[in-house]
């Protein structure tokens, strides 16, 4: 078992920063890769980020790239995500997700959820 738990949320304006944090406690952090995703009202859940569970390579969707940055800390058993440039579009609840098999893209690779963080961006 995985619990995460998700903080960082908030409101902000247009061009601000956000960094989400989601604290994780269980298995061993460090044998999952993490993902984030988010869910916007009335659409469906998307992919944001992930991270191998090493560091090293990381992948982002193409909406946020430039903008956001993964990262983790397997020794405080915790990974953030980085958000600058904020824009109204950005506004969602943001999950974080452990990895189990299969692509990074895919939220159906993920095996554990935290309860979501809710991030609104201001025009």
């Amino acid at each position: 078992q995985v619990q995460l738990v998700e903080s960082g949320g908030g409101l902000v304006q247009a061009g601000g920063s956000l960094r989400l944090s989601c604290a994780a406690s269980g298995r061993t952090f460090s044998r999952n890769a993490m993902g984030w995703f988010r869910q916007a009202p009335g659409k469906a859940r998307e992919f944001v980020a992930a991270i191998p569970r090493s560091g090293g390579s990381t992948y982002y969707a193409d909406s946020v790239k430039g903008r956001f940055t993964i990262s983790r800390d397997n020794a405080k058993n915790t990974v953030y995500l980085q958000m600058n440039s904020l824009k109204p579009e950005d506004t969602a609840v943001y999950y974080c997700a452990a990895h189990y098999s299969g692509s990074y893209y895919d939220s159906n690779s993920y095996n554990y959820w935290g309860q979501g963080t809710q991030v609104t961006v201001s025009s």
